[in-house]
């Protein structure tokens, strides 16, 4: 199975720069989920010209229980099973829409859980959508940073390099902190979630 792969770079100060690094495209994400999940650590993401600094996510390979293609393709997975670079949108609990980003090669259904980010784009419509005005609280897990970027199975199967949707590469060098997973109940707890170390939007500490 494939194994976790933490970046040792130095830690920068926060906020991180907003400065927005090259766009990302597809091919970014035919890899092992294991290098795309903590590279993305730093990445920024927008949603229509909204959204923020990437600061935690966490990775599901299909060889997991956890992860939703674990027992094959179904209508609502079935994205996951295409080609890398597309987004794999679920509604978590009937409540929460999460949302995803598919990586490796076609057919290898694995994807990286978007939990958090650092608000940095379109705060005024992020406030709007989330009812409150707390910066730290907009995006700090991923049912709360799809609401706030209006993300909802409409944008589910879109690819990750074309609007509505702009994905930019961290212009900084970063530290990152990787643990278990939050939530897990379906397979063994496996470090597998990355966060940018010392943030202060993660949606729970390592």
């Amino acid at each position: 199975m494939a194994q976790s792969r933490v970046s040792s770079d130095r830690v920068v100060p926060h906020p991180v720069s907003q400065v927005l690094g090259r766009p990302l495209k597809r091919g970014f994400f035919a890899r092992s989920v294991h290098e795309v999940a903590p590279d993305l650590i730093g990445a920024t993401l927008l949603m229509n010209g909204v959204g923020g600094i990437i600061v935690e996510v966490e990775a599901y390979h299909h060889t997991d229980p956890a992860a939703h293609s674990f027992r094959g393709a179904t209508p609502r997975n079935k994205v996951m099973f295409g080609p890398p670079g597309f987004t794999y949108v679920y509604r978590s609990y009937g409540i929460h829409w999460c949302v995803n980003f598919v990586c490796e090669k076609e057919g290898s259904a694995s994807a990286v859980l978007i939990r958090a980010l650092q608000p940095t784009h379109g705060l005024a419509a992020m406030r709007r959508r989330r009812g409150l005005e707390d910066e730290r609280s907009l995006c700090s897990g991923p049912g709360k940073l799809c609401e706030a970027l209006g993300i909802t199975n409409a944008h589910s199967e879109l690819p990750l390099d074309a609007p509505p949707i702009a994905l930019h590469a961290r212009t900084c060098k970063v530290e990152i902190a990787a643990g278990v997973r939050i939530g897990i109940t379906k397979a063994v707890d496996l470090p597998w979630r990355y966060g940018l170390k010392g943030s202060k939007f993660l949606s729970k500490r390592f």
